[in-house]
């Protein structure tokens, strides 16, 4: 730890935890944040605790419209600094953006929230959405990862948040290629973990179980317990620096705690059975972006 660090954590003691974990967001990653999918969910929900915390945001997603509104909510509000880059985190030009906004910036913490969700049988996929998703959900977190993981490991200290999910842990029929996106990101989060925390940058992934956000309609699923993609926001940034996966809400918990014993062949039967009744409604279905 930093003499820097070192003295901010002096500084809090004696605070509550949210107002340590608040002022430790700001003094270990700040002085910018970057929030990809920032107009809904739980980005959303990550860019409100960080501008919370005074940090400085770089908020990314396709509306631009929304994500200015968020700019002048978040500086009237929290007195932040707010850049809006409106871009297709499908396209490599959306990062090349993202890149370039930032390249003036001391930016210390990346929160790769973007991506969206495909359910229904394998056979009746369009091919165009699932390539699309790899891009959003994989190429996008894996381009950003090595270019904000080299300014971190010069500057010595940052952050990495990548979003999984409990779909991410085995294979999930009837959500075959999303799980698998959220298990590439899985394991490239506990790599770069390991990895980079000798340069002084923290990385995890946080993999929610079913969340209250958009994900769900626009990926064609019904969902009885959900969690908050406050929660979830609390408690990813709350983890960050002190773990390499966390599983935000009691639901993520349990059933991430209660498969974990089993055979890989059984959790892929049971994770199934689960996503076969949150798609029984229709036959398939594309969308979603910004969930777990």
């Amino acid at each position: 730890m930093s003499t820097e660090i070192g003295s901010a954590t002096a500084d809090v003691r004696g605070r509550s935890n949210g107002d340590r974990q608040q002022e430790m967001l700001r003094f270990r990653y700040g002085p910018w944040a970057v929030v990809t999918g920032a107009s809904s969910g739980i980005g959303r929900a990550m860019a409100l605790r960080l501008a919370e915390a005074g940090l400085n945001l770089v908020l990314v997603a396709r509306r631009r419209d929304v994500l200015e509104q968020m700019a002048t909510d978040m500086a009237a509000r929290y007195g932040a600094d707010v850049r809006a880059v409106a871009a297709d985190l499908a396209l490599e030009a959306g990062t090349e953006a993202v890149e370039r906004v930032t390249r003036d910036l001391d930016v210390g913490l990346l929160v790769a929230a973007a991506g969206f969700g495909t359910s229904g049988p394998f056979l009746d996929s369009a091919l165009e959405a699932e390539l699309e998703m790899l891009d959003v959900n994989c190429r996008a977190p894996l381009a950003m990862s090595l270019h904000f993981g080299r300014r971190f490991a010069v500057r010595r200290r940052g952050g990495i948040v990548l979003m999984g999910s409990i779909v991410g842990f085995q294979g999930t029929p009837l959500a075959a290629n999303y799980a698998a996106t959220k298990a590439y990101v899985q394991t490239l989060a506990e790599a770069l973990h390991a990895e980079l925390a000798p340069s002084g940058v923290d990385v995890i992934s946080s993999a929610p179980g079913p969340t209250d956000s958009g994900f769900a309609a626009r990926a064609g699923q019904r969902m009885g317990a959900t969690v908050k993609p406050e929660d979830v926001a609390r408690a990813t940034l709350g983890a960050l620096g002190r773990k390499v996966t966390v599983l935000p809400g009691a639901l993520s918990k349990v059933l991430g705690y209660s498969l974990a014993p089993l055979p890989r062949g059984a959790r892929v039967r049971i994770m199934g059975r689960v996503m076969g009744g949150m798609t029984k409604h229709r036959a398939t279905n594309n969308g979603a972006d910004s969930g777990g």
